[in-house]
């Protein structure tokens, strides 16, 4: 997969709410026999959850989604997998006593579900060997910030006190670090002189929306060429 970029506005002395920066550039989307099985992970309002399901719906991203996994019951994400009609389990973190605990019931519910991918879509809890070990490099997660910059909590906060001037977001596999992982796709977005923490935040995440459809697809490529 070229690793180039598609930059379509960058003036010389400012950025503006035009600049677009990703790479790789989206291009070809990469056919699957069989479509790739997704795995989803979500905890809050369940966009990205969403904006997969509509690059698949598109017939953009060749895959399917088999199984979502929430950990907060009622949450955003649960009641669109309802609406899309996509299988959803509630893995309510609360209830196990350990983050292995968990992971484990992840592990067990994603083999039953016979998924090849997983993809953490706004996952906000801490992952652990356990399921990084059961599915090594199937594992991707999407993070509001540029890597290796502003990784963990609150990025988007932590850009703006810092006052960088472009933020991003960065679609990643998982290791045992957090957000840490070869990166599989970025998008860089303006921080803008009165931005936000919810304007930057609403910015990054529709670029999220187009990148994490496009980096599972490069996953998913890279997966198939090793089996």
């Amino acid at each position: 997969m070229p690793a180039h970029s598609n930059l379509s506005h960058c003036g010389d002395d400012s950025l503006d709410s035009d600049f677009e920066l990703i790479s790789p550039s989206i291009g070809q989307w990469p056919h699957f026999e069989p479509a790739l099985r997704l795995g989803v992970m979500a905890s809050g309002n369940g966009s990205n959850f969403e904006g997969i399901q509509k690059s698949i719906s598109s017939n953009a991203l060749d895959a399917d989604i088999q199984l979502l996994v929430v950990n907060n019951q009622g949450c955003g994400a649960e009641q669109r997998a309802h609406r899309l009609n996509i299988p959803c389990q509630v893995l309510d973190h609360r209830q196990f006593e350990t983050r292995e605990g968990l992971d484990h019931a992840l592990v067990k519910a994603f083999l039953e579900a016979d998924v090849e991918l997983i993809v953490m879509a706004g996952w906000m809890r801490i992952v652990t060997p356990v399921l990084i070990e059961a599915f090594p490099n199937r594992l991707l997660n999407i993070h509001p910030s540029l890597l290796p910059s502003f990784k963990g909590l609150d990025a988007v906060g932590q850009a703006l006190q810092a006052s960088v001037r472009i933020s991003g977001c960065t679609a990643h596999l998982v290791q045992a670090d957090v957000d840490t992982g070869p990166v599989i796709a970025q998008a860089a977005v303006p921080v803008l002189q009165d931005d936000s923490r919810a304007s930057l935040a609403a910015r990054i995440q529709s670029q999220e929306h187009r990148i994490l459809p496009w980096a599972i697809a490069i996953a998913g490529l890279n997966w198939r060429q090793t089996i």
